[in-house]
């Protein structure tokens, strides 16, 4: 099949600057992309076709020869043509769409002319408050970022495109692979100059502060990220991310369960007897609770949406109270006594038809 002229395919004349070739090829390539066409085969083949005749028209020694020979140039297999899959548009001549408003249509501007920078890891301890309630912190981290006064160059040998292509002619045809060049990592840039203490990549570290908002609700070893507050990348990439470990201090006294805060209160056979009114520790502060008459030990007290706010937004979970009942284990003499006394009453033994209200003014006449 005879190739179309490819300043035809573009429709630009024969003496139409490179800056004109370019836009013409942006207007071309926009009409026929793949994304604004779905299914369309023709479309697809006019998007490879406007992709050759720019390939061949923006370089100047390959224009010329073009200009002299047409489609068949001195040393074989002519110009690469429809060899040129998707994937090597894309990544060859995306990035002349930066900022013409189309970037989707190249995964948001195009090739990335450089790697992502590395990812950062810190770990950052938080109380039971600043988990229930959530905080903003300022920490300080070692960045790796651009330096100041380092000056670049095209790499030699991918010629700034960041890839190397290698032709090879087989019985089949000529065979095209994509490699990330191995000189400059796919930036297409190397440096040139840098100053002292500037390390290969162009990048020094420096002390930074961030300022971390925590949600309420995380958790220990929950894991956070906030996007591009890594290091820097080489050649101007994009940031890594700061990514955030959560560490749970451990409470003296409340001990977490799930959303619940849960609290072991240790109170007398006196006071679980009689009933008394007790101060326990709670998130935000002390709070007062009521201990009822005849508190067996082991009963479970709640304090409703005492507890750690729910990260999903579900509320918040409740503070839970585990009674236990102290026994002492040395008394005087005059105490056993007395309890010697109590424990000769049928109503101090545990049962079902027990004078309870008996037992209890008993208690109160020898404790008092």
């Amino acid at each position: 099949m005879t190739k179309r002229d490819y300043y035809e395919i573009l429709g630009v004349s024969k003496s139409a600057s490179a800056e004109e070739v370019k836009k013409a090829y942006r207007k071309t390539a926009i009409q026929y992309h793949p994304d604004k066409n779905p299914g369309n085969k023709e479309a697809e083949e006019k998007f490879k076709e406007a992709a050759e005749a720019y390939e061949v028209l923006s370089d100047a020694q390959k224009r010329a020869q073009y200009d002299r020979f047409g489609h068949s140039r001195p040393g074989g297999g002519g110009f690469q043509g429809h060899d040129m899959n998707m994937e090597d548009i894309f990544s060859q001549f995306g990035d002349i769409f930066g900022g013409s408003g189309f970037d989707s249509f190249f995964g948001g501007g195009g090739r990335s002319r450089g790697r992502k920078g590395s990812n950062l890891r810190i770990k950052l301890k938080l109380t039971l408050d600043e988990i229930s309630n959530g905080v903003e912190k300022k920490i300080k981290v070692n960045r790796l970022v651009q330096a100041e006064g380092v000056t670049y160059k095209n790499c030699n040998t991918c010629h700034g495109q960041g890839q190397v292509r290698k032709v090879v002619n087989t019985m089949l045809g000529q065979m095209v692979s994509t490699t990330t060049c191995p000189a400059c990592n796919g930036v297409g840039q190397i440096i040139d100059k840098r100053p002292h203490g500037v390390d290969s990549s162009g990048l020094v570290s420096k002390e930074d502060t961030i300022t971390v908002k925590i949600p309420a609700g995380v958790a220990d070893g929950m894991q956070l990220s906030m996007s591009g507050k890594g290091n820097d990348a080489p050649g101007g990439g994009v940031p890594g991310d700061l990514l955030i470990l959560i560490e749970e201090v451990e409470d003296k006294e409340l001990k977490r369960d799930g959303n619940n805060i849960v609290y072991d209160l240790h109170i007398s056979f006196i006071d679980a007897a009689l009933g008394t009114s007790v101060e326990v520790p709670s998130i935000g502060g002390k709070v007062r609770l009521k201990i009822e008459p005849g508190t067996q030990s082991g009963k479970i007290l709640r304090l409703r949406g005492k507890g750690i706010k729910d990260i999903n937004g579900y509320g918040h979970g409740d503070q839970l109270i585990y009674v236990n009942v102290w026994t002492p284990k040395k008394l005087t003499v005059e105490e056993k006594a007395k309890l010697e006394s109590l424990r000769v009453s049928a109503n101090f033994q545990p049962h079902p038809d027990a004078d309870e209200k008996g037992f209890f003014e008993r208690m109160k006449e020898y404790f008092g």
